[in-house]
């Protein structure tokens, strides 16, 4: 992501880090995979690129409604499951007071 950003503002590691405030050396890790940047040097670098990032967050209600429902379906199977007999208890002496 980083590598396309710079090369698609025709700028070099040594340049696109003395924008983004970060080293040449840390840019070749990121560029190479050897390190992950934290999501602010990463939108730093971007920004210094002239790129965006647009993030797509899930939408959690569609995931939450649907896992609602699976429960459901398994809460109506578990009713027809055998019913467990309780189980015996056995007696022990009482204790003297």
């Amino acid at each position: 992501m980083i590598r396309r950003a710079r090369e698609a503002a025709h700028l070099s590691k040594r340049e696109l880090a003395r924008r983004s405030g970060t080293s040449a050396a840390a840019l070749v890790e990121y560029e190479s995979g050897r390190r992950d940047p934290n999501a602010g040097t990463l939108l730093r670098i971007l920004h210094a690129a002239g790129a965006e990032l647009d993030l797509v967050v899930p939408d959690r209600l569609a995931d939450d409604e649907r896992q609602g429902r699976v429960l459901l379906e398994v809460l109506r199977l578990a009713e027809h499951l055998p019913k467990r007999r309780a189980a015996r208890v056995l007696p022990y002496p009482r204790f003297p007071s």
